[in-house]
């Protein structure tokens, strides 16, 4: 089968497509037909490591976390009427050597959720990382649901920072369908018009306004719950707007990679700071998550595309490199390599 593999960390050209075996599924696993590989930011960290050069755990991995496609077998213990579900995969390259850059990977059974009728795999692709980071950042509270649904956050506010990104637009659109006033700060008008189209019914720009005076103006008693892609930049605003038992999700490191924080004043609201990160969150929050995001899905509330708000930008397997680098260079919307798209 065809497939991108690398031995070596370093830049996207360490990447290469290459002609693999094909893999077979162990037992409790599943073998998928990829039709699209999502890349995410965690993928090109992972493909360049701490230092250029360093050798993979295995020979020839294959990248990136996110896909979706068909199952096409399956492992001993697992139904064998799976085969030919429609699902999408996620953490696929975690610890492990079949990513989702290929024709075909293999994952434990559980990593493989099946799409409600009419769901695409083109959506499903776009859909694990980004929407299980969101998931996790809004169920952080300490107030607040352990999963989302219809209700779950009503009359809570929630500030996503960097609205037009694929976490925070799977956090705007998971917060509305749950209920929140969604406020979010993009840095210009196109960005705006993004986490506009996300569902966001306040957008402001941080370049030009005081976002302590707005978002209090929005949220008098402050916020419940940032998604916060920027924590060392945006710290002293976080802690300004915080509300009582607020919770403040870091997801990322954007800006810089230290931050300080008023002790004194954050004791008062029993503020809260959590980093979250897909891979090493407890299992019980990520099967919350994807049951969260099926329900979602099979109720229509979970879109892509710009109208959705997250571009889509469409790559070769062949071009997996390029894709990665446009990721590593902060290319809005979603990337997607397409592998083998369905007949339409």
């Amino acid at each position: 089968m065809r497939a991108i593999t690398y031995a070596l960390t370093g830049d996207p050209d360490v990447l290469g497509l290459d002609e693999v075996e094909l893999p077979e599924p162990a037992d409790h696993e599943v073998r998928v037909r990829i039709e699209y590989s999502g890349v995410n930011p965690t993928d090109w960290k992972s493909r360049r490591g701490a230092a250029p050069g360093q050798p993979l755990a295995f020979d020839k991995g294959v990248p990136n976390q996110d896909g979706a496609g068909v199952v096409d077998a399956v492992g001993a213990g697992v139904s064998a009427e799976r085969i030919g579900e429609r699902v999408w995969v996620w953490e696929a390259a975690y610890q492990r050597r079949w990513g989702t850059a290929a024709e075909y990977t293999v994952v434990p059974e559980s990593r493989a959720v099946p799409l409600p009728p009419g769901v695409s795999t083109e959506l499903g692709a776009a859909l694990p990382i980004p929407f299980m980071t969101a998931h996790r950042c809004l169920t952080l509270n300490e107030l607040g649901p352990q999963r989302l649904s219809p209700g779950a956050l009503a009359g809570r506010t929630v500030l996503v920072a960097g609205g037009a990104g694929a976490v925070g637009n799977a956090a705007i659109q998971l917060a509305r369908w749950a209920g929140a006033e969604v406020i979010s700060t993009v840095s210009g008008p196109e960005k705006a018009a993004l986490a506009t189209a996300a569902g966001a019914q306040h957008v402001l720009n941080y370049r030009e306004i005081d976002v302590v005076a707005a978002v209090r103006e929005i949220a008098p008693d402050g916020v419940d719950v940032i998604v916060e892609v920027a924590p060392a930049q945006n710290a002293a605003l976080d802690a300004a707007v915080i509300a009582l038992h607020g919770v403040v999700a870091i997801y990322a490191n954007n800006g810089g990679d230290e931050m300080t924080l008023p002790v004194r004043q954050l004791m008062a609201p029993n503020a809260r700071w959590q980093f979250v990160l897909v891979y090493t969150e407890p299992e019980a929050a990520k099967r919350a998550a994807i049951e969260s995001i099926t329900v979602a899905l099979t109720a229509g509330a979970i879109r892509v595309g710009a109208d959705a708000g997250l571009p889509l930008h469409h790559f070769d397997l062949a071009r997996t490199a390029v894709a990665h680098a446009a990721v590593e260079a902060g290319v809005t919307g979603k990337v997607l390599i397409t592998v083998d798209p369905p007949v339409r």
